[in-house]
């Protein structure tokens, strides 16, 4: 997160009281307060209410609306067993515009009220009202531009938010004086309206690529321009065909230019390796989070007097219940990157979006395997350091597992790797980026082991250990081995926006105009990224757990577990048993392809939307 310090208003504003002594007068109040509003019309003042701007962001990932109202609902996710937030999966009436409780049928307390969004959103509104009613307060023109900037940039992102969560939202661009007891609500038109107006203030106030608080969350040029883009895409789209009709066909034009601003500003290229972004996490501020692609991303880091109310705690929403599912053979801890709270199950969908053998993303996206470090249960020849969890990720059209049992351990299931077509784990003979060999050990049985596909039918989530599926592949993207408590923050910043979406956007753009041999360019930027690399170990698996190689608590039997939990390996010969030697094969899309997208009517960027 670099230097980034967050002020909160409570801090800017806090009142102090004091009383006499002894005297006449001793029950008068004398009001001491070091900052009063007056200190937002000074420039230190101003820079520091639109510095905490960068806080409002971490809300988004700070507790269960994480994921609840971004990733419930949507083609990619489902609920596992934790059934938390399962009415945002199922959009039913449990949802009250208030509040979701047990009364109203949420399975605990801690269900993400609909509102939630709302409030926090209205709060950055609230702040960045103040920074652009105040500006013409100071003369210094580089630090009002770079204010007003921030303010115009999160309030119209937050007013995207709004919009496209809610539809239309109250349309509030003005510091609040007293108490207002009623709002109108404006027109989906005219929040877009109000959302373009105040990115394309951003882009033009924004001073090109300065990242003035910190390279990888510093919202600059590119960040507005990518937001723009994106706003001005979804009004010329069909959620707004009722009343886009004088606007679009400027609007696919301008997102166009803007978005070559992004791309052009950050270098017209994408980080080489998809393994760059997400899984070569390796600690604060480390290389991952310096990255040109990176747009926007809300910070964090191990500081504790910045870590505030908000902490990151999405580490704990993505992978399976793997001490439960596998019967004790693995136990949780902060030497595994990520906590088992199985909030988010991937979709038969999500797995098969991807060209299993050639598409590398896959592979650096998904864990596949969890390694031995308890043994449950002696007479099962498992040791220390074994394969715990196996999960096969085969295709539709793959029966080499069809008549072998998988499931959970309680599940007993029976399938050994007699192929030994697992790579090989032994500790010295570990996978790495670009070398290692397949197992000499034939016939292992594993604990638990899950198969996408037997007989042509999507059987994954008839593996688990509770009533619903808790067994699945989880996403690695939150992974982080620097946490100082097993349920403490985490310490990595999060990802908002990159620019592979940007090219895709302006590829969507194209394809709205016509221009298909253009779309093909952008696209294929992304496809080619997304192909393994020469040399590349397709067995090797690696995520932000392995920061905890730096970890003060990677010490004793911590340190063992680090070891013995995480094989650096995964399932990508299991899940591609015809597969014998590779063969460079990438295909990148064509023109007819293109032509076939758009008039299929699929949304580019939803089809690639692991970039």
């Amino acid at each position: 997160m670099n230097k980034l310090k967050y002020f909160s208003l409570g801090m800017i504003a806090t009142a102090g009281l004091s009383l006499a002594s002894c005297s006449s007068d001793f029950l008068d109040e004398n009001l001491n307060t070091k900052y009063s509003t007056d200190y937002f019309e000074t420039p230190e003042g101003l820079e520091s209410l639109a510095l905490s701007l960068y806080g409002n962001i971490r809300w988004h990932f700070a507790y269960e609306w994480a994921y609840a109202t971004t990733l419930y609902g949507t083609d990619e996710f489902t609920n596992a067993n934790d059934l938390t937030n399962e009415p945002w999966n199922s959009y039913d009436n449990r949802l009250g515009p208030i509040k979701c409780t047990p009364e109203t049928g949420a399975a605990n307390k801690n269900c993400t009220s609909p509102g939630d969004m709302w409030d926090e959103l209205y709060y950055g509104i609230s702040s960045c009202n103040t920074i652009i009613a105040k500006a013409n307060k100071i003369n210094d023109e580089t630090i009002q531009k770079r204010c007003l900037a921030h303010a115009y940039f999160l309030r119209g992102y937050n007013f995207y938010r709004l919009t496209a969560q809610y539809g239309g939202c109250v349309l509030q661009t003005t510091p609040v004086v007293g108490i207002v007891r009623n709002f109108n609500r404006s027109s989906e038109q005219e929040c877009w309206e109000q959302v373009i107006s105040d990115l394309r203030q951003a882009y033009n106030l924004f001073d090109g690529e300065n990242f003035t608080y910190g390279k990888g969350i510093t919202w600059t040029k590119a960040t507005a321009a990518h937001f723009l883009a994106k706003a001005l895409l979804f009004r010329a789209s069909e959620r707004c065909d009722t009343w886009n009709n004088a606007t679009k066909e400027a609007d696919l034009n301008e997102a166009i230019e803007v978005a070559s601003y992004a791309i052009q500003a950050r270098g017209s290229k994408l980080t080489e390796n998809y393994s760059n972004i997400y899984a070569d996490w390796t600690g604060v501020d480390c290389a991952a989070e310096q990255l040109d692609e990176i747009l926007m991303a809300a910070g964090f880091n191990s500081d504790p007097s910045t870590q505030g109310r908000y902490g990151n705690v999405t580490y704990n929403y993505y992978q399976p219940q793997f001490a439960a599912l596998s019967g004790g053979w693995v136990k949780r801890g902060v030497w595994i990157g990520g906590m088992e709270f199985q909030r988010c199950r991937p979709t038969e969908y999500t797995y098969a979006a991807y060209d299993h053998v050639n598409d590398a993303r896959l592979w650096k996206t998904f864990k596949t395997v969890f390694g031995v470090n308890t043994v449950a249960d002696k007479t099962k020849g498992v040791e220390l350091g074994d394969p715990a969890i196996v999960m096969i990720l085969n295709t539709k059209d793959d029966h080499t597992y069809d008549n072998y049992v998988f499931g959970a351990n309680v599940q007993n299931p029976t399938w050994v790797d007699g192929e030994g077509r697992l790579p090989e784990w032994k500790v010295d003979q570990r996978q790495t980026a670009t070398s290692g060999s397949l197992t000499s050990k034939k016939g292992q049985w594993i604990p638990a082991s899950s198969v996408l596909y037997q007989k042509g039918q999507y059987v994954a989530p008839q593996f688990k250990s509770t009533p619903i599926c808790n067994f699945y592949a989880g996403v690695n993207k939150a992974e982080d081995g620097t946490r100082t408590a097993e349920k403490g923050n985490s310490f990595r910043d999060v990802i908002m926006a990159r620019l592979s979406e940007t090219y895709l956007i302006r590829a969507e753009c194209f394809v709205r105009k016509g221009r298909y041999s253009e779309a093909m360019e952008d696209i294929n930027v992304v496809r080619r990224r997304a192909q393994w690399k020469d040399g590349e170990n397709r067995s090797f698996y690696t995520d932000g757990t392995q920061a905890f190689e730096k970890n003060a608590l990677n010490t004793g039997s911590s340190a063992q577990n680090y070891i013995n939990s995480n094989l650096n390996m995964n399932t990508y010969y299991l899940s591609n048993p015809n597969i014998i030697t590779i063969v460079y094969q990438f295909i990148t899309l064509c023109l007819v392809q293109i032509w076939l997208f758009y008039n299929q009517s699929i949304i580019l960027w939803g089809v690639l939307y692991a970039q």
